[in-house]
């Protein structure tokens, strides 16, 4: 591999021998990296599981149709509302244990669940769930990034855990199909138990126990001004989304959020002791690093639900055979992440998010084509792989960009904003694109002279192809506000050596907009951002 001098004039020859003891991972190190991203993939799979099982649910203990959207509003309220604090949390009592405490709670709530009869004791076992992932899913990436150092070790856990989370999605799909169609959907619940108990008791053996940072108190007004503030927040856009948006109920909700949300900020700029650093959140990597992720959860997400209600409403595939046609761009999907460390060797991880954007944004407008025959299932399979395959690009790049260049003191902040954005977007992402196909739906539907299935189609193309105009706005936004301001060497070390100084700088600049002292660059601007010679 060819890499560019400080100096910037001449280059010299790198060879794999000599970085050989920073690439290969410990025994321990590989057992650890199992079960951590065994835990994300399993919360991957919690996640989408119970979609295509959801109507036998409901008959299962009594929800009705209209109500079925609370099996996944109960999951993703307390998931989204939560991972912030228990990201905190973590930082203070021991990231470990917290590990531990989701995955336990992660088993209790999943037996709940599986021998649920009721619709109370279901909804209470989405809700544990729900907690679950927002105490295991930021204390699991929190460990990732502090057991491997940075440098091509980690960014090779990264792409393995950016591949693992929508081949989760995808294959959460098809097992919640096979075992809907041929079990019960009780084992949707109970699946996750033996996986749970496995990694509970293999743990401590492979992960450290490390400490919580002493001498430091959590934020309360902080915690339950944001807390609150993202619960209502969601719940008024899920309400908004599966229900309309005339409902006063709605923009209460809605309302309510943003100005708890404003309270956090303000909470935040007094508290001694912060649970959100807003030095460490006005960094433009983690700030505009976590926009990027967002657009490519909530709208990736998205394509998948609308290609979910394609493929079954519109074509008429069962719940079987469309967990299998999502196993094609499942399969480009891992293969993008166990790709992305050597794409990242050449392509920074700031044009790399840029790039997974584009062909997300690619692959909704293509499917702005899809017809009413079963023709389409080819366009559907291509732009699919090319979606996919840009949507895990865009995760890696997105968790190495947001997450590099911080001490580990604050990794917990960093992990947790990631999570936290991952949460929120995928809970956002789908209701938002579901209210703009219903509203397109039900008024060619009001109009008359087209079918149901031409009515629901209808609606689906407006979705994609907001979709594909709101990617380009956030792959445009991106480029102009993180990639542009610093011009950066095409190599996989110069990502390393701008996010060391962003750590420098967040270790010592407290004063906003300022560069730190001792460092280079214009006053102002952030070391990171610093154009790099040659």
């Amino acid at each position: 591999m060819w890499l560019a001098r400080p100096d910037g004039m001449n280059v010299f020859r790198v060879t794999a021998s000599s970085f050989s003891s920073a690439t290969r991972m410990t025994p321990r190190q590989r057992l650890a990296l199992v079960l951590l991203l065994g835990s994300q993939f399993m919360l991957a799979i919690d996640f989408s599981i119970l979609n295509v099982a959801l109507p036998s649910i409901g008959r299962g203990v009594g929800i009705g149709d209209r109500d079925l959207q609370w099996i996944a509003t109960a999951f993703a309220l307390p998931s989204a509302g939560f991972t912030l604090l228990f990201a905190r949390v973590a930082d203070l009592a021991g990231r470990r244990r917290l590990f531990l405490g989701g995955l336990v709670l992660l088993v209790v709530a999943s037996l709940v669940g599986g021998i649920a009869q009721s619709p109370a004791e279901l909804l209470v076992a989405r809700v544990g769930q729900g907690l679950a992932a927002a105490i295991a899913v930021p204390a699991a990436l929190s460990l990732l990034v502090t057991i491997f150092p940075e440098g091509p070790v980690r960014q090779r856990a990264l792409s393995l855990n950016g591949a693992l989370l929508p081949a989760g999605f995808t294959v959460g799909a098809l097992v919640g199909g096979l075992l809907t169609g041929y079990l019960s959907w009780r084992w949707a619940f109970l699946v996750n138990v033996p996986v749970a108990v496995a990694i509970i008791v293999l743990a401590p053996r492979a992960i450290p126990a490390g400490r919580g940072t002493p001498g430091q108190r959590l934020d309360v007004p902080g915690a339950l001004s944001v807390t609150a503030g993202l619960v209502a927040f969601v719940f008024g856009v899920s309400r908004g989304g599966e229900d309309g948006w005339t409902d006063p109920l709605v923009w209460i909700a809605i309302g309510l959020g943003l100005v708890l949300l404003a309270a956090f900020w303000r909470i935040e700029r007094t508290s001694p002791h912060p649970l959100a650093s807003l030095d460490v959140m006005r960094l433009r990597h983690v700030g505009w690093g976590n926009a990027g992720g967002f657009g490519v959860f909530a709208l990736g997400s998205s394509i998948v639900f609308i290609l979910t209600l394609y493929l079954q409403q519109v074509l008429g595939y069962s719940a079987v055979t469309t967990g299998l046609i999502f196993g094609v761009p499942g399969a480009a999907a891992f293969t993008a992440g166990m790709l992305s460390p050597r794409i990242l060797a050449v392509v920074p991880s700031r044009p790399m998010l840029v790039l997974g954007l584009i062909l997300q944004g690619l692959c909704a407008l293509a499917l702005v084509f899809i017809g009413l025959g079963r023709g389409s299932l080819t366009l559907v399979l291509l732009a699919s792989v090319v979606g996919f395959f840009g949507h895990a690009c865009g995760i890696v790049a997105y968790l190495v960009t947001a997450t590099s260049g911080l001490p580990d003191a604050q990794q917990g902040l960093a992990t947790g904003l990631t999570t936290m954005t991952q949460q929120v977007a995928l809970t956002l992402g789908i209701p938002v694109m579901s209210a703009i196909a219903n509203a397109r739906t039900v008024a060619l539907q009001h109009a008359g002279g087209h079918s149901s299935a031409e009515a629901t189609l209808g609606g689906l193309h407006l979705a994609l192809g907001v979709n594909a105009a709101v990617t380009a706005v956030v792959a445009l936004l991106v480029v102009a506000f993180l990639v542009r301001p610093g011009r950066r060497r095409p190599t996989g070390l110069a990502d390393r050596r701008t996010t060391a100084e962003a750590g420098t700088d967040a270790r010592t600049d407290r004063t906003p907009g300022r560069a730190a002292e001792g460092t280079t660059g214009a006053p102002g601007r952030h070391p990171a951002d610093v154009p790099v010679p040659g």
